[in-house]
């Protein structure tokens, strides 16, 4: 089920696309949006953390390409945020893996629409999940698949993009919500919740 309420954050620095991209979204039917308009990438994390949207809209050339998006998601794992690249040119498909969509400013409205709907579905299905996975984060099963693989703090760090200090806080909450203390209760765990395949720990293991 869709929420009437749905929070974006337009990142964009010119100002009449987000003015433009806001009243697009003020038209939708069916969904009740509130929008925050942010015109400069350098406070994109602050703003994100004061607002907590539900679905970040930003142009990829603001936040610079894959490396900015990179650095984002690690400011704003705790967030849960779906990451929407705003296109009003042509870039590079390598710039746009790591978005959960993409919006052109050439997309009609019944088209945002559309794909703001499955977002919001996607949404859902993921607050279940984390619900019968015990809450943890996208970030946090990521590290579990990592632990199991066999990885140090170290190697995690360098995967992730994050500082060894907050894996380590990671790996703590991870061990505090499931209540799993070893590296052999993770791999169960993960095996059981489909984060990794059997064949990836049985590999792992002749290493």
């Amino acid at each position: 089920m869709i929420s009437p309420d749905l929070k974006i954050a337009i990142a964009e620095s010119s100002l009449i696309l987000r003015l433009g991209m806001e009243a697009v979204l003020h038209q939708l039917t069916g969904l009740r949006i509130q929008v925050t308009e942010v015109g400069e990438g350098e406070s994109l994390a602050e703003s994100l953390h004061i607002c907590h949207p539900d679905v970040l809209l930003v142009n990829p050339v603001m936040i610079g390409g894959s490396v900015g998006i990179k650095q984002l998601k690690n400011e704003c794992d705790a967030l849960h945020l779906k990451y929407v690249a705003l296109l009003s040119v042509q870039v590079p498909a390598e710039m746009l893996r790591l978005y959960d969509e993409q919006i052109s400013i050439y997309d009609t409205p019944d088209a945002i629409k559309q794909k703001l709907d499955v977002l919001c579905n996607e949404m859902s299905s993921e607050d279940g999940a984390d619900d019968e996975q015990q809450t943890l984060s996208s970030r946090e099963k990521e590290i579990v698949v990592c632990v199991v693989k066999g990885m140090t703090n170290r190697e995690i760090a360098d995967k992730l993009f994050l500082s060894t200090h907050t894996v380590i806080t990671h790996r703590r909450n991870i061990a505090r919500k499931l209540q799993i203390h070893s590296a052999s209760g993770l791999t169960i765990y993960a095996i059981v919740n489909k984060l990794v395949d059997l064949s990836e720990i049985s590999v792992n293991g002749e290493k």
